[in-house]
């Protein structure tokens, strides 16, 4: 206990330097527009802090599987195939067709409509099924993803530049009013839900012992399975996709702390995404010059740390 006291403190005393530092690193003479343009990319990252790190820690409770992420259930897929259709259809007048917010709260829409179709139409009886959501959910990504790559090879190459950008997740261009309404979601759906976190310690320890205890497995198991769709699409729909974020972290906070309790597990997993995506921040502006995507650097790192979590295991 004492342990996870010392690392609790340390990785928040850790989010709380990169927050200042990153915020106040070499200001220049326009110190007042850099400071704001610094702080709307700060909260945009603090909206997808916390929507990884509740979305994957609970979904890897769920599935009972430390290597899986909701991403596995083809949100990003639904995501990309929006955004193709957009410029596919209107080509270089998507902008003026569906303005950004439009598009984000479509995207929003979109991709927890899938998620409530899939989970209604293949969820039934518990973790009977549970497998066969997540196969279905590849299954569907894949074949969305193939679709969204036919698009492309049909739109002219002028206007694929507009899809690419949709490609990679970028903090560099936050929109104001869309960040506004990413953070009321994020707050509505974590008020409303995180009085039910210390269910997850139940159902960690699986469908049989959850029910013996008393809990209404099914239930929960939809409740947060929708909580999870909710923070995974205002994620996706305000920065775009990153593939390997939530694997990274979550796996790093099991490191650090020695404990079964969610409510503790995923503060301290929000603050370690935290820590990540600063630094990632940083190195992609002052290091690589905005020449390489923040999500490529993250998918590079989370890429070799799940050939190592898979190759640990196989050990193991």
């Amino acid at each position: 206990m004492r342990n996870n006291s010392r690392n609790i403190m340390l990785i928040s005393s850790l989010a709380i330097v990169s927050m200042v530092f990153y915020l106040f690193f070499s200001l220049g003479n326009s110190w007042e527009f850099a400071l704001h343009y610094r702080g709307m990319k700060l909260a945009a990252i603090v909206v997808v802090s916390c929507s990884v790190a509740y979305s994957t820690v609970t979904f890897q409770t769920l599935t009972t599987n430390r290597i899986l992420t909701p991403s596995i259930m083809g949100f990003e897929s639904v995501f990309m195939l929006l955004q193709t259709l957009l410029v596919f259809i209107y080509a270089s007048e998507s902008f003026k067709a569906v303005n950004n917010l439009e598009n984000f709260l479509l995207s929003i829409v979109c991709m927890v409509g899938f998620a409530f179709v899939l989970y209604m139409l293949i969820y039934r009886k518990g973790v009977r099924n549970m497998y066969l959501l997540l196969l279905i959910g590849l299954v569907l990504g894949i074949l969305l993803n193939t679709l969204s790559s036919f698009l492309q090879l049909l739109i002219d190459p002028n206007n694929f530049f507009i899809v690419q950008g949709k490609m990679f997740a970028s903090f560099s261009n936050i929109n104001q009013d869309l960040l506004a309404y990413a953070l009321f979601i994020l707050g509505i759906t974590i008020l409303l839900s995180f009085r039910y976190i210390k269910r997850l310690n139940i159902l960690a320890l699986g469908r049989d012992q959850a029910i013996n205890l008393g809990l209404n497995y099914n239930k929960n198991i939809r409740l947060f399975l929708v909580v999870i769709a909710v923070l995974v699409s205002v994620s996706t729909a305000l920065v775009g996709p990153v593939l390997f974020l939530g694997l990274l972290v979550s796996n790093l906070t099991y490191e650090i702390l020695n404990t079964y309790k969610h409510e503790v597990i995923i503060p301290v997993c929000a603050l370690v995404t935290l820590v990540v995506l600063v630094g990632g921040q940083f190195l992609t502006e002052y290091i690589f010059e905005l020449s390489t995507p923040i999500s490529t650097i993250i998918n590079f790192i989370g890429g070799i740390y799940f050939v190592y979590l898979l190759i640990r295991r196989k050990k193991l």
